[in-house]
């Protein structure tokens, strides 16, 4: 598990999340430790490097 920081798409504070870069593909949803949003995370990995990183809101 590797610790990725980026900024929340709702409060726009810094936070991180562990990411597990031995799935080449992953999309899941986790709340943001700061406002408690939901927040869908999109991951790229590829021979366990971060290729492509997306952390969008989910228009609740």
């Amino acid at each position: 598990m590797d610790e990725h920081f980026f900024q929340c798409p709702y409060c726009w504070e810094e936070i991180s999340f562990l990411v597990d870069s031995s799935v080449s593909k992953q999309t899941y949803v986790e709340d943001c430790e700061v406002c408690c949003n939901p927040i869908e995370v999109s991951l790229t990995f590829e021979n366990q490097e971060l290729m492509a990183f997306e952390a969008r809101e989910l228009g609740q």
